[in-house]
């Protein structure tokens, strides 16, 4: 899968640039202004293209390549048939390329067609407004990544616990994952790496963090207001603090404010 997809990436990566940059200065769907922007922009969205492109392939490879066959162990097992997988996941890892190439090609073609041809609403870049939505949106990084960081920190040790109970419950009850017999080693090691997924999901908020309170910037812009956006950056921390709290199935509400006449 990586070397497959990085070479379908890297190979076809003169025509995406060539082409993308034809489809934008073709379509009529925006303006010279906010063309010439995109133009400008382009070449940093298709660097992060290729380097997202090639990691995802090398991770997904590693996970697919590990999980598969496991899952397909456990079917074997179940079904009282000798198959550990491993043929299976090398046909699916060619099917994936495979796919990814049709993406890449036949899907990536009939979308940038449609940009060229398509008439519809026209869209052009307000200056009036790029200065305050670039304000607003290191506002909200300013704002929601220490704070959102803060609340994913504090609310760590009860994710941790609360997991750690649900895998023991489920491993003395032999419910859940660990209902079959030959699940019951990849439970102990479930539970063990349950802090590594904790980490993760720390790590994920602040990343996260980060997306979610640039948005401030396209609330200014589409509200062609600042006061807006200095309401969402507010708002997006009681969302997030709701949101972490329905996952993690802790008592509802936030004590965070939150600008209901806004949003």
């Amino acid at each position: 899968m990586t070397i497959g997809n990085s070479s379908v990436i890297l190979g076809l990566l003169p025509y995406h640039c060539y082409f993308t940059y034809y489809s934008i200065v073709s379509t009529k769907l925006l303006g010279p202004f906010l063309k010439l922007a995109v133009c400008i922009f382009l070449p940093v969205v298709l660097i992060l293209w290729v380097v997202a492109g090639i990691v995802g392939s090398i991770l997904g490879g590693i996970l697919y390549g590990f999980l598969s066959p496991m899952f397909a162990t456990f079917d074997a097992v179940g079904e009282g048939k000798t198959n550990d997988g491993t043929w299976s996941t090398i046909k699916g890892s060619f099917t994936v390329v495979k796919d990814f190439k049709d993406v890449c090609v036949h899907s990536y073609y009939s979308f940038m067609e449609e940009l060229r041809q398509k008439d519809g609403q026209y869209y052009e870049i307000r200056f009036l407004y790029l200065l305050p939505a670039l304000m607003a949106a290191v506002l909200g990084f300013l704002v929601d990544f220490p704070m959102i960081s803060l609340i994913a920190f504090c609310k760590s040790p009860y994710m941790l616990v609360k997991g750690w109970h649900r895998l023991f419950h489920d491993l003395v009850g032999r419910e859940g994952p660990f209902l079959e017999t030959i699940c019951v080693p990849f439970a102990g090691l479930a539970i063990l790496l349950w802090p590594l997924a904790v980490i993760g999901a720390v790590l994920g908020s602040m990343v996260s963090s980060i997306f979610l309170g640039a948005y401030a910037a396209v609330i200014v812009y589409q509200e062609s207001s600042f006061w807006y956006g200095l309401c969402y950056i507010v708002a997006s921390l009681s969302i997030y603090d709701e949101y972490s709290t329905d996952v993690l199935d802790m008592p509802e509400g936030s004590c965070l404010p939150r600008f209901h006449s806004a949003f």
